[in-house]
């Protein structure tokens, strides 16, 4: 166990100990579990960090409850369904920490912020407390929110107390003094929802032993292997599945009493023949480019590639003795060019849209079938990771629109959880998170995106009471902004307060020790407090040891317990009827994980990789989908749209579904390519046709299992290497048990016969020593199938398999969530080298994708109609030019790294390879790209050109050359759907980073790798934008960094070289038009391209001075004419011949 051997694999009860004494002299013999400490009614803090924080009171009264006291004749469990619930309770209510030589430990909270809460699902949710003297737990409740109350009497009383007083009170209520009419909880709760109706659950296997991980494994058992190998050589799970009469659960098989699959009521069994009765229809299917379309764009690639042969062998062979120098460089810049061309070009010979069908889906995975009598959803899980670091960079008001919005995602609450991954372990972005919770009760979507929309809202509304709702949500969403933006200072208030008591508190103890001396003034460590009065356990405002960025406890704190299986309506007691409303939440779980000085945390994949671990043992959704904080959810059926193509047959060879980045807030001419649609449109639709797109960070749906390193399934079926028609290998038997085949794990991407399978007990080596997620890949890899509906699907699962529901979160489960997200875990395994998110870049997630693709799995790219998703994106030009900075150091990292396309395996394909090379490629077409735009500058200062004379070959040449590349662009467009604006802001902004960002990321490269120096380049002074009224004030911000001066030198280089140009052409007594005519052109081609650039220089329109232009005109023509002073044109001793200065 990952937990120090804290706790076990099995299910855990809570019992109470109210001896503290004894318990811990007990601790020593028995194995250390959670403590759950919390506030009595007498007025007592307990918490790991104090141990008596009112200054009234002297003794210390508390209650511990620990995990895993075993069943005695005294301490009989109750009903395990009721048990359960009531300690999800109390896990939802606490807040767990924990790490590396530390207890793990669960503080009960009574309230998570200052504001009400009223949804039955969060932590803190309002409830009546037990009415027990000096216990103040809140009394048991249901699925509601509502009061359990087992007495005729209404006395309040919690689990624990009621259970007291049934075994050692002889079952009289505390109240009326009158016994309980039943003691047994399960009818108390049966009888609290009377009149819902339960669905009927599959009976529990026989004996109904074993942990929890042993009865999600059972599905993994077969009595038939041997029968069951489908013709690929596969496990057949459909043929085992109806040769054993099993049936499947949520993560556990079955055994019905009548040997049929399907309902009991009806005696109806099902069979293969009815799956196949009904025409199968496919999930997704491909749009192929239209051949009007795609044939001549081919064509122009394979005639501009001839062209350019042509061309570079005659510029070879044609040398210019008058400018050799000039002749040199040009020609080797125009080789690096055409080479990176191609390496761009040819992965877009076979672009393919696709489209999904969502009714089909709901029909295969939601509607009634004899496998799934009641409809309910088949689905697989998903687990949804936010991520965010810094709450000053990265607004909360933002980061909790966007969980709003996965909270009102169009996929089954109970299959969904959040995951919130905050890094900077801030109680900033703690309190906005349970905020986001509580307002989710109101109103769960995106209300920012919603309440900014510049259109009429009440047009074609044809319900009357929409008017008075609305204006009812926008004002609750405004009461909301104000208390998330309230939040830093009422957090620093609140900590003030209680430092100021500590203080008071400390100062009344010392002068009561020491009466007669002198009271030195006494120094405490200014904690942050959280809103029950307890210290924040992550890091503080005032950084203090254990309590700082670098240096906290791993936190978790479940904000949204799981939903119920069931639909939960809501009431019209609000502003807004829920009558018809399922209220019901998905689970939400904040996350931070533990930090210490000496470890690399690895930023944000490490953040990634704790996120995955956290989430393998609480909900093991088979599906991941990663969003920046910054992004949310546009369109709420982009996860199912995503689902089709992994539940489609071919599905479960896909690694991730990659959805296009959109951004809002963007200027209306998009001045700086923010949109990047050529790369989004282009690129990536170009990419879906060969292994699949590149990872890009965000908005990305992932198989776990691939990001665990596996093999997808068929490996060596689809990968038989460049020679396996000429040298065919002898295939060798495989040693691993036949439901284990789905998880290959090869070596270092290989195709030997030593790597041919991965037994599970080399798991730990790899993962970790958590046998929980061990446990939870398995069940992982088979709720990630697809549905085996069709003869032609392999490696798929039965219908109706998901069905049951999900296991309740026990304390034992949490705790080893803590436990896999402390700072020692990844020691001496995998994790960041092979599984998860890959370490050693900036750029992890190409580097990610790259390692997927590497070993043979697929992606696919996934355009909605309507966006999936939405994000923000810099238009200020210094913070474009330090994003893309990033960027292209990341890619030049991994050309210096062993994930450089070079080194790929045989099973990526060649256009793939090329693709990756590309990336790491492109930073140092820069080097060349700066010196062919001084070409033009150092001909017109020269007097000279690349060419001898400007012949009729070289231009024809040059024209087809222009020609072929605008047709291109023109049919990129129309396959892709961008516009010809799009296209040239691209190219403009392709120039301006390239001379720029992409340069600085060479050196800076080159620097780490060769001498070990590591450089930033960071911003240095602001000025302007100040208007507040405008929206895209950041526009016109000019901030000063160092990445603006090659940019700026090209341009005042060439403005000036254009001048003398001229000067030297007019003053020349034989003027050598054709020279100037070529290096002007190529002066203003540069200058066209940097257009952009200069007018961000510029700042807002009018606010640069009419002198400005003025003297920059001045010193461009007193330098033209200092130049032709210095150097005359031959044959004249004087400037311009006959010309003089009067």
């Amino acid at each position: 166990m990952a937990s120090n051997n804290h706790f076990t694999n099995s299910r855990s009860n809570l019992s109470t100990n109210s001896d503290a004494a004894e318990a811990a002299r007990n601790h020593q013999q028995q194995p250390p579990g959670v403590t759950f400490a919390r506030r009595t009614s007498s007025g007592r803090y307990v918490n790991y960090s104090r141990d008596d924080l009112d200054s009234e009171l002297g003794s210390v009264d508390f209650t511990n409850y620990t995990v895993h006291i075993p069943p005695t004749p005294d301490n009989q469990p109750m009903d395990p369904s009721i048990s359960q619930k009531v300690e999800e309770q109390y896990v939802s209510s606490s807040l767990f920490t924990g790490g590396f030589n530390s207890v793990t430990r669960a503080h009960l909270m009574d309230k998570v912020i200052d504001s009400e809460t009223n949804h039955p699902q969060m932590a803190g949710a309002k409830g009546s407390s037990c009415a027990i003297p000096g216990c103040d737990v809140k009394v048991m409740s249901d699925e509601r929110g509502q009061d359990l109350l087992p007495c005729e009497c209404d006395f309040k009383i919690c689990r624990d107390c009621f259970v007291d007083a049934v075994k050692t009170g002889g079952g009289i209520c505390p109240g009326c003094k009158e016994p309980y009419r039943n003691t047994d909880l399960t009818d108390l709760a049966e009888n609290n929802n009377k009149g819902q109706q339960q669905r009927p659950m599959l009976p529990p296997p026989s004996g109904g032993g074993g942990s929890k991980m042993e009865r999600r494994l059972s599905l993994m058992k077969s009595t038939k292997s041997g029968l069951m190998r489908s013709q690929t050589g596969d496990f057949d799970h459909n043929r085992w599945l109806f040769e054993t009469s099993g049936t499947y659960g949520y993560g556990n098989a079955f055994w019905t009493k009548d040997g049929n699959l399907g309902s009991e009521k009806d005696g109806h069994g099902m069979g293969p023949q009815d799956l196949m009765s009904r025409p199968w229809r496919p999930l997704t299917r491909k749009l192929q480019i239209p051949a009007a379309v795609i044939s001549p764009y081919r064509l122009l690639i394979f005639i501009r590639i001839v062209v350019l042969a042509l061309f570079l062998m005659w510029r070879i062979k044609h040398q210019n003795q008058d400018a050799i120098w000039l002749w040199g460089m040009s020609v080797v810049c125009e080789l690096w060019f055409a080479f990176s061309w191609l390496l761009d070009q040819l992965p877009k010979l076979c672009p393919i849209n696709r489209a999904t069908d969502l009714n089909v889906l709901k029909e295969k995975f939601e509607t009634p079938t004899p496998s799934n009598p009641t409809g309910k959803s088949d689905l697989p899980g998903l687990d949804m990771f936010v991520s965010t670091a810094d709450p000053e960079k990265e607004p909360p008001l933002v980061t909790s629109n966007t969980i709003l919005s996965i909270l009102a995602a169009d996929y089954p609450v109970e299959k969904l959880a959040c995951y919130v991954s905050d890094d900077g372990g801030a109680l900033l972005t703690f309190e906005a998170m349970a905020e986001a919770a509580s307002f989710a009760n109101i109103w769960p979507r995106n209300p920012d995106s919603y309440f900014s929309l510049k259109r009429d809202p009440y047009k074609n509304k044809v319900k009357a009471d929409f008017v008075k709702d609305r204006r009812r949500v926008k004002r609750e969403y405004d009461e909301f902004k104000v208390r998330i933006n309230g939040l830093p200072d009422s957090i620093r208030r609140r900590s003030d307060a209680y430092h100021a008591r500590e203080e008071i508190k400390a100062m009344k103890e010392q002068r009561q020790n020491r009466e007669d001396e002198i009271v030195e003034p006494v120094k405490i460590p200014k904690a942050t407090w959280m809103a029950d009065g307890t210290h924040w356990p992550g890091t503080w405002i005032n950084s203090a040891p254990d309590h700082s960025r670098s240096d906290h406890a791993g936190i978790i704190q479940v904000m949204l317990k799981p939903p119920s299986d069931e639909p939960l309506h809501g009431d019209s007691e609000g502003f807004l009827d829920l009558t018809d409303v399922d209220i019901r939440l998905p689970l939400l779980v904040y996350v931070s994980r533990e930090k210490r000085p000496g470890y690399d945390h690895n930023k944000k994949a490490g953040a990634m990789n704790a996120l995955v671990r956290a989430s393998a043992i609480m909900s093991n959704g088979p599906f991941i989908l990663n969003l920046d904080c910054d992004h949310y959810i546009y369109n709420s059926q982009a996860l199912r749209e995503g689902m089709c193509f992994m539940m489609d047959r071919g599905g479960d060879r896909l690694c991730y579904i990659q959805f296009p980045q959109r951004f809002e807030g963007i200027d209306p001419s998009d001045r700086y390519a923010n949109h990047n649609t050529v790369f989004f449109d282009v690129n990536m639709r170009a990419l879906d046709g060969l292994m699949g797109p590149v990872y890009v960070g965000t908005g990305c749906l992932f198989r776990r299992i691939a990001l665990y390193g596996f093999d997808p399934p068929r490996s060596k079926e689809h990968s038989p290497g460049f020679c396996s028609c000429c040298f065919r290998r002898k295939k060798k038997k495989s040693r691993v048990a036949e439901e284990n085949r789905s998880l290959r794990m090869s070596g270092g991407g290989g195709d030997s016969d030593d790597d041919e399978e991965m037994s599970l007990s080399l798991v730990p080596k790899k993962f970790g020593n958590s046998t929980f997620l061990i446990d939870s890949i398995p069940v992982a890899e088979f709720q990630g199938r697809p549905l085996a509906d069709h003869p032609a699907v392999q490696n798929g699962r039965p219908p109706g398999a998901l069905t049951i529901p999900r296991e309740l979160l026990d304390a034992s489960t949490v705790a080893e969530a803590i436990a896999v997200i402390s700072c020692w875990y990844e020691d001496k395994t995998e994790w960041g080298s092979r599984i998860g998110w890959i370490y050693g870049s900036v750029t992890e997630d190409v580097v990610t994708g790259y390692r997927m693709h590497n070993r043979g799995w697929k992606s696919v790219y996934c355009v909605t109609k309507r966006d999936a998703f939405r994000g923000t994106a810099p238009i200020n030009l210094t913070d474009r030019l330090h994003q893309v900075l990033r960027w292209a150091t990341g890619s030049v990292e991994i050309f210096f790294s062993r994930n450089n396309a070079f080194l790929a395996s045989p099973k990526m394909k060649i256009l793939q390879r090329i693709a990756y090379l590309n990336v790491g490629i492109y930073p140092f077409t820069s080097i060349f790209l700066i010196v062919y735009c001084f070409l033009p500058a150092l001909s017109l200062f020269s007097g000279q050109f690349i060419v001898q004379t400007l012949n009729v070959t070289f231009l024809i040449y040059l024209l087809i050359i222009s020609i072929t590349l605008c047709l291109l662009a023109l049919l990129e467009i129309k396959w892709s759907g961008i516009s010809l604006e799009e296209w040239w802001r691209n190219e403009q902004f392709w120039l301006i980073g390239g001379t720029s960002a992409h340069l600085a990321a060479v050196i800076q490269g080159l620097l780490k790798v060769v001498a070990g120096i590591e450089i930033s380049f960071t911003l240095t002074s602001k000025s302007g934008g100040d208007d507040v009224d405008d929206e895209f004030a950041d526009l016109y911000v000019v901030k000063w960094t160092s990445l603006m001066i090659p940019p700026i030198t090209i341009m005042m280089v060439n403005l000036i070289a254009i001048a003398v140009g001229f000067s030297r052409t007019i003053y020349s007594v034989i003027p050598q038009w054709s020279k100037l005519i070529g290096g002007v052109f190529f002066s203003f081609w540069v200058l066209a391209h940097l257009y952009p650039f200069a007018k961000g220089l510029m700042g807002r329109r009018g606010k640069t001075p009419t002198i400005v232009y003025v003297w920059s005109g001045l010193v461009a023509i007193t330098i033209s004419l200092l130049w032709v002073a210095v150097n005359p044109p031959a044959g004249s001793t004087q400037i311009g011949g006959s010309f003089t200065f009067p």
